[in-house]
C-alpha cells in the first residue's frame, strides 16, 4: 500500500494522486454520514413542503464560506460547490420524504 503524503511533501504525481484519491474515498464516506441526517430530516420534518428551506440553505453556504476563508481555500469554488450539495441534499430528501412517507 502506498504511503499518503501530505500534499507539500508529493514529490511526484504518483502521491500527489494517491492523496486525492484517498481525500476521495474520506469525502464520500463524509457525505454519507451527510445523507444519513438527510434521511433523519425527511422522517422528522412535519410535512414535505418544509424540506426547502432556504433560510437554512443560505445559512449552510455562508458558513461553508467562512470555513473556506479561515483555511485559505477559495471561497467563490467552495460556495459553488456547496450550493450543488445543498440542492442535491434538498432533492434526496425530497425523494426521501415521498418514498417513506407519500
Amino acid at each position: 500500500m502506498t504511503q499518503i503524503l501530505a500534499g507539500p511533501d508529493c514529490t511526484t504525481m504518483a502521491e500527489v494522486r494517491a492523496g486525492v484519491d484517498q481525500l476521495d474515498r474520506e469525502l464520500v464516506t463524509l457525505l454519507a454520514r451527510r445523507f444519513a441526517y438527510m434521511d433523519a430530516a425527511a422522517r422528522i420534518k412535519p410535512s414535505r413542503d418544509r424540506v426547502r428551506d432556504e433560510y437554512r440553505k443560505a445559512q449552510v453556504i455562508d458558513q461553508a464560506r467562512a470555513e473556506a476563508r479561515r483555511l485559505g481555500v477559495p471561497e467563490a469554488v467552495i460556495a459553488e460547490m456547496w450550493e450543488t450539495l445543498v440542492e442535491g441534499s434538498i432533492a434526496y430528501e425530497l425523494a426521501t420524504f415521498d418514498r417513506t412517507r407519500g
